[in-house]
């Protein structure tokens, strides 16, 4: 309802406001010396004819430019209080009255307006005294002017008063604007808002009533909105009504706050939506929007922060859960999604990227390790169209699905000793005796005890770079076992699928280099040009190459491959965790081991210092007893990331 004393003060100042516009029109009409202007002569009207024309009429009287202006146009009541005051002083008072009778009368008009009092009982009220002076001069067109501006203070006064509600007021109105001649349209147009004003504060009842119960929102009728909206359908600019959609879209905002507080992001969405259908331009609704913005992002920053903790922890899951709330609620998680699925794939490290794990219980590490990315690749060789299948067949397809370490180099006679002395481990070379070593007096390999794991491929002492060969599968088995103790990390055997694909780093040439001999020393390899302490040379090697050993060479000693793997197709062949298996058959296609439980036969990848250049191809394989010994055989290791 209506605050009284709004009411009052908004009816004093619009009283003051059209006494003051009637007050001015009269004493620039009467007393223009007090404003120091100068009246304006009206040119004589011509008399009237003193024959009537037909029909007993008189002559329409032309009227003045300032009385066609303010006659022109739709009804004054249709429009705002703004443009009525303007429209009444924009008018100028000419002349003097027709009599002295007349002047008095206007003039105490002009008085009871200034005094408050326009209409009423009574014949001292602005209306009664303007009356009497239509009366004596209808013609005059300062009586006529003075109708005018009474005419527009009391459609004006009419229209404050029903964006007040006060319908009272405003009928009150209503009935002296009637009184005045030349009332008909806008007395008209009033009487029709005034009864629109009547239903309007029925319903503005009703809804008060609604607001008191708390039915302020809700589908139907029922509700303190939708009479609201009623209201304003009626009278647009109604003031009460306006204020009730803020009352109510306030309520939804509280809703959607209470519910963003709550992590309740599609309650709290749901409320903003009712908010910005009732106001959807109003400052309180950009206000809670931004708060419940500011809300989400603290939560997003939080989340990610608890996801963060939780990546840094190894609980990729846990990270993947709080990165995907935060998103949903505006955080940017580009950046954090690829290092968790860096994580995932590579255990926070990145391809090609060099480390290694320092032993917990004592002091030493781990050899170098190198980050092979994941990928796929097609394993194996063509057919060779003979009779019977190769072991290099059938070609076929594997994926690696996730990233892992490999050493860069073979593992060293170094590295193998601290393995012997911390474990007291007993190789196989010591356990059963002897290995298969370069005899340089016939050229061949051959069985020699005594030689172990300490020399080198012709039973010598080996130095501590040199690769260690003369060593088993099952010694290269319990090395990386020993390892793995030592660092907490999972270290193993590189399985035959990873070997190949390590070696070929990429390529599908028959070595990683490329299809023919090398143009330059990439690998320690049998070449034409390479000759044994005593001279011999290779029958069958790369024409045209020479690496300057016969024998291992010191890891390192050559050019990576594009992986930045050390001589994984020379220097010496290698263990690999897979059982031996005539051909591919049936053979995983995920890169993991092929193991058959109890098999006594393990597979050995890569070519050696002496072996022919067709086994130094990417795609060659052999078997061997695990407890097999040569001085042509090491390993190199892999850990998982």
């Amino acid at each position: 309802m209506p605050n009284p004393q709004l009411l009052s003060r908004q009816h004093a100042i619009g009283g003051a406001i059209g006494v003051l516009l009637l007050v001015f029109a009269l004493v620039y009409r009467f007393f223009p010396a007090a404003l120091k202007v100068e009246p304006v002569a009206l040119k004589p009207r011509p008399a009237a004819s003193a024959s009537a024309p037909p029909g007993g009429r008189r002559a329409a009287r032309q009227l003045t430019p300032a009385e066609s202006e303010l006659n022109a146009g739709p009804p004054i009541s249709l429009a705002p209080a703004s443009v009525i005051a303007a429209r009444a002083r924009a008018g100028s008072l000419g002349g003097q009255a027709g009599n002295g009778k007349v002047a008095q009368l206007l003039t105490r008009a002009g008085k009871a307006a200034s005094d408050g009092h326009l209409a009423g009982p009574g014949d001292a009220t602005a209306l009664a005294l303007v009356l009497r002076a239509v009366q004596e001069a209808p013609d005059d067109p300062h009586v006529q002017r003075a109708v005018s501006l009474l005419h527009a203070r009391l459609v004006a006064d009419a229209q404050q008063s029903l964006a007040a509600g006060d319908a009272d007021a405003a009928r009150a109105n209503l009935a002296a604007l009637k009184r005045l001649p030349g009332a008909g349209d806008d007395a008209q147009a009033l009487a029709a808002r005034v009864d629109v004003s009547a239903r309007v504060q029925a319903l503005l009842e009703d809804a008060s009533g609604l607001v008191q119960q708390g039915k302020l929102e809700g589908p139907g009728p029922g509700s303190a909105l939708a009479v609201y909206r009623e209201v304003l359908s009626l009278d647009p600019e109604n003031v009460v009504a306006r204020q009730g959609l803020q009352r109510v879209q306030e309520e939804a905002l509280d809703r959607a706050l209470s519910a963003a507080a709550q992590n309740e992001d599609k309650k709290a969405e749901a409320a903003l939506a009712d908010a910005a259908s009732i106001l959807p331009s109003s400052h309180a609704l950009a206000e809670t929007r931004a708060r419940i913005a500011a809300l989400r992002s603290g939560r997003a920053e939080s989340l990610m922060a608890q996801a963060t903790s939780a990546l840094d922890a190894g609980n990729a899951a846990l990270a993947e859960r709080l990165a995907v709330q935060a998103g949903a609620l505006g955080a940017s998680t580009e950046a954090f999604l690829a290092r968790l699925k860096n994580a995932r794939e590579y255990a926070s490290y990145h391809p090609g990227q060099v480390f290694s794990d320092r032993f917990l219980d004592i002091v030493g590490q781990a050899p170098a390790m190198v980050v092979i990315p994941h990928g796929s690749f097609l394993m194996g060789a063509p057919p060779h169209g003979g009779a019977m299948a190769s072991a290099e067949e059938p070609q076929h397809q594997v994926a690696i699905a996730a990233g892992f370490a490999m050493a860069r180099t073979e593992v060293t006679v170094a590295e193998f000793r601290a393995f012997v002395r911390s474990s007291g481990y007993v190789p196989d070379s010591d356990r059963l005796g002897g290995s298969s070593v370069y005899d340089e007096s016939n050229g061949r390999m051959q069985q020699r005890a005594g030689a172990d794991w300490q020399d080198d491929y012709a039973g010598q002492r080996a130095k501590g770079a040199d690769p260690v060969v003369n060593v088993s599968w099952n010694d290269a088995r319990a090395y990386v076992e020993w390892l793995s103790k030592r660092t907490g990390k999972h270290y193993r055997l590189p399985t035959e699928a990873e070997y190949e694909y390590a070696e070929r780093a990429g390529t599908t040439t028959r070595y990683w280099w490329g299809d023919g001999a090398p143009k330059r020393d990439v690998e320690n390899l049998t070449g034409g040009d390479d000759r044994s302490p005593a001279h011999r040379s290779w029958a069958n090697a790369f024409k045209g190459y020479g690496d300057g050993y016969w024998g291992p060479a010191p890891v390192k000693s050559f050019l990576p491959n594009p992986f930045g793997l050390y001589d994984m197709s020379g220097n010496v062949s290698e263990w690999v965790a897979d059982c031996w298996h005539d051909n591919y058959v049936r053979a995983p296609a995920d890169g993991s081991a092929w193991v058959n439980p109890g098999c006594s036969e393990r597979v050995i990848r890569g070519g050696s210092w002496g072996s022919a250049p067709d086994q130094d191809r990417s795609s060659f394989r052999q078997g061997a007893p695990a407890e097999a010994r040569s001085g042509r055989v090491g390993f190199r290791v892999v850990r998982d990331l």
